[in-house]
């Protein structure tokens, strides 16, 4: 007889979601953290009375009204809207590109005056029939202003090449809006969990037991003949010994500077910088994000970085050479019976919060 019913290796959304609703359904689980903290990357950490996200920012949005529903039943959501600010050399624009954007590149008044000066720069570019990377695809899509001033300088500190290398699928394409809404995300559901994410953490996993500073990975042996079935939201390429090689994925470092004294230090939760000489991608002042009222102020620089198998994979890179590679660890994956793979490492795709909530779920749906 085994101990557990579910061994779910990492204490992130997916892990913490599935665990609940298992526990929930009379079945026993163990969770097994590589990390000393629960929440996985939308861990938040108290430093100062602040709600410090420790990598990077992570707001909750979702049009799907029974996800919204299901993550509230954990947290209080405040009314926080994302607007990010762009920094490009000292210049200052709102995002996403919206008729205040166009306004402060081009002092157009209307839709119609933002349009036209759009298709105008759209123009020279009308002969690209079939970009061949991003720079070309910025281009066709939007012309240069845009493209030079926001997209150039980020994109290329963030996948860590130059615009003309990287491929051209990464920008499908560029949402403008023509009024003057500088929220980011379209969704009717966004906030900030009310006291931070590790809360909705603690919640989801309330009378479950959870093993911190244990890789399971390195301790397979152990772990797998104390349950039925393993939850694994790890890397797919790491649970098979990297057998036909290593995905690619992209990282980032995080240095968190506390100011003492200074109540608001850039007066936007996120400003991004778009120029190329600017080392870091953004800074986050967090308390922003519940609209602190707090003597003192935390702000995060944050670093796009190399990835290698000694640090922390993000972002997956979706090229058809990588993509092909997962396909065959999928294979592999789908033979293993007893193991569910699940999250972001594990399904080698970008997933936002909700959706990664709602996969989650899924599997109780069936």
């Amino acid at each position: 007889m085994r101990k557990y019913d579910y061994l779910v290796v990492g204490a992130g959304f997916f892990g913490a979601v599935f665990a609940h609703e298992a526990q929930k359904r009379g079945c026993k689980c163990l969770v097994v953290e590589r990390r000393n903290h629960i929440g996985g990357n939308a861990f938040t950490d108290t430093i100062k009375d602040i709600h410090v996200h420790q990598y990077g920012a992570h707001i909750f949005h979702t049009a799907n009204k029974k996800i919204w529903d299901y993550v509230s039943m954990f947290a209080s959501f405040n009314h926080y809207v994302n607007a990010p600010i762009a920094n490009y050399k000292g210049e200052l624009y709102n995002l996403p590109f919206n008729m205040n954007t166009f306004y402060q590149l081009w002092k157009v008044k209307t839709p119609e005056e933002a349009r036209a000066k759009i298709e105008e720069q759209k123009q020279k570019y009308a002969h690209i029939k079939e970009p061949r990377n991003l720079e070309e695809q910025a281009l066709v899509l939007g012309g240069e202003d845009v493209y030079e001033k926001l997209i150039k300088g980020y994109s290329e500190k963030q996948w860590g090449m130059k615009a003309t290398e990287i491929p051209a699928f990464v920008i499908r394409r560029l949402p403008f809006r023509f009024t003057f809404d500088n929220n980011y995300f379209n969704d009717p559901y966004q906030g900030i969990p009310t006291g931070g994410y590790t809360l909705l953490f603690e919640k989801l996993l309330e009378g479950i037991e959870v093993v911190l500073n244990s890789d399971f990975l390195k301790e397979k042996e152990y772990y797998l003949p104390l349950a039925s079935k393993i939850v694994y939201t790890g890397a797919i390429d790491a649970y098979f010994d990297y057998c036909y090689g290593a995905l690619c994925y992209r990282s980032l470092e995080f240095k968190h500077n506390q100011m003492e004294n200074v109540d608001n230090y850039q007066g936007n939760a996120v400003i991004n910088y778009t120029d190329v000489q600017t080392p870091y991608t953004r800074i986050i002042e967090h308390k922003h994000f519940e609209f602190g009222s707090q003597p003192d102020t935390v702000v995060t620089y944050e670093y796009p970085a190399a990835w290698d198998q000694n640090n922390e994979p993000y972002y997956p890179v979706n090229n058809l050479e990588n993509n092909t590679l997962y396909q065959q660890y999928k294979l592999l994956a789908d033979k293993e019976h007893n193991v569910i793979f699940g999250g972001r490492l594990a399904e080698y795709t970008y997933y936002d919060m909700d959706k990664v909530v709602a996969s989650a779920l899924r599997y109780f749906d069936k």
